[in-house]
């Protein structure tokens, strides 16, 4: 049996209370938890394991909160940082699981995040976002769901768009060599660039006459 000796408030960290076993700092809890305890307390050796357990579940989802509160995040992107900071498996897996029941991670909803991210301020073909999504850990399922939501054209034109006012005085064949350098980059195909090449060039996108070129 352990008893507790000591129930004090972190000063740094105030909503948490560090809990002294036997006169021995054992560990920290959230105030909230701390409240069911008591000085002169017993605790068996079952109680006392449930309690350090409560304690690095609370410290490893407050360090996962604090992750997620810059964007949103896939779940291999919480594991990996919580893997980073040498958090138990057992316990990630934990914190993951009541992330999702919190509805704090979903990545269906993250992927879509991602990929709107990308259309609106720098849009990239599919096979670029592709590899994006696996990078953070999506389900093939899931990528291939969202992404067949999108128009690779209209991402690609998109692109393009915003490229061309610094391309208006270029002579046809630069325009398209520049044009298809960018797009590629950003992960189009072939067919795709020609169509929103074409499809700039009827729209008379090149302001400089021919004798300028």
């Amino acid at each position: 049996m352990a008893t507790i000796t000591a129930l004090t408030a972190q000063k740094r960290k105030k909503q948490r209370v560090n809990v002294f076993l036997d006169g021995e700092f054992a560990f920290s809890l959230p105030d909230v938890d701390a409240a069911a305890l008591q000085v002169g307390q017993e605790l068996d050796d079952e109680a006392v394991q449930r309690l350090r357990w409560q304690s690095a579940f609370s410290l490893a989802m407050q360090r996962a909160m604090r992750f997620l509160a810059y964007r949103p995040r896939s779940c291999y992107e919480v594991a990996h940082s919580l893997h980073l900071h040498n958090v138990d498996e057992a316990l990630i897996k934990a914190v993951l699981a009541r992330l999702e029941e919190l509805h704090y991670l979903d990545d269906q909803e993250f992927a879509r995040f991602w990929v709107e991210n990308r259309q609106r301020f720098r849009p990239k073909g599919i096979i670029a976002l592709r590899y994006e999504l696996r990078q953070k850990g999506i389900a093939e399922e899931i990528i291939a769901t969202v992404l067949a939501q999108i128009s690779p054209e209209e991402e690609a034109y998109r692109a393009a768009a915003k490229m061309v006012s610094r391309w208006r005085m270029l002579s046809q064949r630069e325009f398209k060599r520049k044009l298809y350098a960018f797009l590629n980059q950003r992960g189009f195909r072939y067919d795709e660039i020609k169509s929103v090449t074409n499809r700039l060039l009827e729209e008379g996108v090149l302001t400089a006459d021919e004798d300028e070129r």
